[in-house]
């Protein structure tokens, strides 16, 4: 009978102990859901500008149409790979960084053409748009960088003992990651 009540009492603690690893995963899951969501708003808000401001740059006598081409069809290429928020895998989270840092460097190309151009500098729809395209860029770093944290407090959790063992038994999976470009460790060479 002693061995019995012991036996109970080990799974009565090991459910207790579970439940609550159980409970934070899934609170720390939806957290990264969460961020995730944001992060995919910014770059919507980046994508939606994108159309006004190729609109006012087309006005720009002689602008370069390789430049507006390579842009608009980067924004396609970023807007056609979307991740579901339930499989952020490494793998799908770096397609995505992939195809929104192609839209990254079309917009930096645009903008340093642009300064070509004095006609745009002037332009108070493009200038106004710039500057939106330029808070929105440090809105995405932001979101990027909250969902870095809550996907490392996720992780940690999911690998740490005893909630380790709760996260195989109900298949919590490690997320993954946004990390910085190929290259971004190497300061530009500016030229004047």
């Amino acid at each position: 009978m002693k061995k019995l009540f012991t036996a109970i009492l080990v799974v009565v603690a090991a459910m207790s102990l579970s439940s609550c690893s159980y409970n934070s995963m899934v609170t720390m899951d939806e957290n990264v859901k969460g961020k995730w969501g944001t992060v995919q708003t910014m770059y919507q808000r980046r994508s939606d500008l994108i159309p006004n401001l190729v609109e006012a740059v087309k006005g720009a006598a002689n602008f370069e149409k390789s430049t507006l081409t390579a842009v608009i069809e980067a924004r396609a290429k970023a807007t056609a790979i979307q991740v579901d928020p339930s499989k952020l895998t490494p793998e799908s989270i770096k397609a995505f960084q992939a195809a929104q840092g192609q839209l990254g460097s079309a917009l930096g190309r645009l903008m340093v053409v642009s300064e070509q151009y004095p006609q745009l500098k002037t332009n108070e729809n493009f200038l106004g748009l710039q500057a939106q395209i330029e808070g929105t860029e440090n809105r995405i770093s932001v979101a990027r960088n909250d969902f870095n944290g809550a996907v490392q407090e996720y992780n940690t959790k999911i690998r740490s003992f005893p909630a380790n063992i709760t996260a195989k038994m109900f298949s919590f999976t490690e997320k993954g990651y946004f990390q910085a470009e190929a290259g971004a460790d190497k300061a530009p060479k500016v030229k004047f």
